[in-house]
């Protein structure tokens, strides 16, 4: 893979205009957006061995995802070949690779390279890259580092002993077989429940460690026929009107999340009765049964979980584990369960990611010191005071739980991709959020988690940050999100003219990489983003 260098490649330093960290679905979309308008003087640092993200990492059985087909995809690359209502892991990965392929930025990526540090050069004005494959310098840095991209190893007395096979849901050895042994899952969040009816018919017996009961709504999944298929590929407009259904009714749901949870009782009514057709006996009935309000965790959906856990071959354990032994489980009550294998579903670092601690700002401090101090706080969930020319793709308080955060993703992409260009055209050389502007807004967000089913429902989930905040969702409509990132506000930023700043702070002169980027041109021409998106305007 090559990439552009400077006269100064002898000190193994290479610069670029901007740099973009990670290739899921938001790196890979930054990257073909740049592309779009004529811009290669950027690269794309990727510490997996080819574009895809989560998709790419987690293929554990049964993989799949939990958002309809036709929403989950670009709205610049709509997949009329999807096979079914809910894509599963395989094909979503290979419709990724199909987007990366057909706007032609695989040339731009540096794959196998992991970003060890970042750091903001105060002297310079840029940021610099340390990485597994050599130093990088940027002016413009964009973090597309996902949520759910650095596994969650629980903290259990004696797990590092175990002398079975043991792996996270994310880091699956598909060269360990289960078959015939005896198994246990620690978790049953949205992994775990996707793996335990994969693996059951297979191995000896399966262990199913619960600390919470999850609410599991029925999965509305089925093949295409032929001639959806057909309408979809070849009716015009056929497919966008799909996808405008499928938005439209997903965005019902947040009134009862986000506005009046008192709501959710009729999806709760649904998971009850999904527990009652998949569960006969009395006793597993009690044990999957949750207690807190639907919607407060991630609301899961499955056909086949609650069957699953029926089987006479497996076991819902509810006892808090107590420690791992070389070959067992030790429960607090006492129990011991022999294993062969231990699948740890556990979910990700979302509030305390490690990607946090590498990246440093103005002040010296790092992403997770700032973040450890005062939540995961930013603005618009592009930008965190302290840190120029950095913007986040994914970043705080843009997750979703009722649809797809492809359509976040792109909301974002207008934002930051209008930064990016309006840095190039008022030739500035630092911009950073106002601290005042930040706060502001992340006041105005925890008022209105206030009153949300994830504040109210009586549950704690990873949704929260150690003080007690909901750093993670975003507590309103997504239109009002795609509204309020419709374009960059310099207003709320303080600015540097790339004039302005010292003969010492000048930027490097880039080798011959690409060109000037134009005017930013619409990001979607989808029915569900009518009038939601427009041209960069310059202030």
């Amino acid at each position: 893979m090559s990439h552009p260098v400077t006269d100064t490649d002898a000190v193994a330093a290479r610069y670029v205009d901007t740099i973009i960290i990670g290739s899921g679905f938001a790196g890979l979309g930054a990257a073909i957006k740049l592309s779009q308008q004529g811009n290669s003087n950027f690269l794309v640092l990727e510490r997996g061995s080819d574009v895809g993200g989560t998709w790419r990492d987690n293929t554990y059985p049964g993989a799949a995802c939990d958002v309809p087909s036709h929403l989950y995809s670009y709205s610049f690359a709509l997949n009329p070949d999807w096979t079914r209502s809910f894509s599963r892991q395989p094909e979503i990965q290979r419709y990724i690779e199909k987007v990366a392929r057909e706007h032609r930025v695989y040339d731009r990526h540096v794959f196998d390279c992991h970003v060890e540090s970042a750091r903001w050069n105060e002297a310079t004005a840029q940021w610099d890259l340390e990485t597994t494959q050599g130093a990088f310098t940027a002016s413009k840095l964009v973090s597309a580092v996902g949520a759910l991209s650095e596994p969650n190893l629980p903290d259990i007395p004696g797990i590092r002993d175990f002398r079975g096979d043991i792996f996270h849901s994310a880091q699956w050895d598909h060269e360990t077989s289960l078959r015939g042994k005896r198994v246990a899952v620690i978790g049953t969040g949205a992994s775990a429940i996707q793996i335990v009816p994969a693996i059951a018919p297979e191995v000896a017996h399966l262990d199913v460690y619960q600390r919470t009961a999850p609410w599991v709504l029925p999965r509305l999944d089925r093949e295409y026929t032929a001639l959806e298929r057909a309408a979809f590929k070849y009716v015009p407009g056929f497919q966008r009107l799909s996808r405008t259904g499928i938005y439209a009714a997903r965005e019902t749901q947040v009134v009862g999340l986000a506005k009046a949870p008192a709501l959710m009782k009729v999806f709760e009514f649904i998971a009850r009765r999904q527990i009652a057709r998949g569960i006969s006996d009395p006793e597993l009935r009690r044990k999957v049964m949750p207690n807190f309000r639907i919607g407060c965790k991630r609301m899961l959906i499955s056909n086949n979980y609650y069957p699953a856990l029926s089987r006479p071959n497996v076991d819902l354990v509810t006892d808090g584990i107590a420690e791992v032994r070389e070959h067992s489980i030790v429960t607090k009550d006492g129990t011991e369960r022999e294993i062969d294998a231990l699948v740890v579903a556990t979910g990700f670092h979302v509030t305390d990611s490690p990607t946090f601690q590498g990246i440093f700002g103005r002040d010296g401090r790092s992403l997770a010191e700032v973040f450890d101090e005062r939540g995961q706080q930013g603005y618009k969930g592009a930008a965190v005071a302290g840190f120029p020319n950095l913007f986040f793709l994914v970043g705080p308080n843009t997750g979703l739980g009722h649809t797809s955060m492809v359509f976040m993703i792109e909301s974002q992409l207008n934002y930051v991709i209008d930064a990016l260009n309006t840095m190039d055209r008022h030739d500035l050389g630092v911009v950073e959020v106002r601290r005042d502007v930040q706060d502001r807004y992340n006041s105005d967000l925890q008022q209105k988690l206030g009153k949300s089913v994830w504040l109210t429902g009586g549950c704690a989930s990873w949704y929260l940050d150690k003080h007690g905040n909901n750093t993670t969702l975003w507590p309103d409509f997504t239109f009002e999100f795609r509204r309020i990132t419709k374009q960059f506000d310099l207003e709320a930023y303080d600015a540097v003219a790339a004039a302005d700043l010292t003969s010492d702070e000048a930027e490097p002169t880039p080798t011959a990489v690409g060109t000037p980027a134009p005017d930013t041109t619409r990001n979607s021409d989808d029915p569900a983003d009518t009038d939601l998106t427009s041209k960069a305007t310059a202030r």
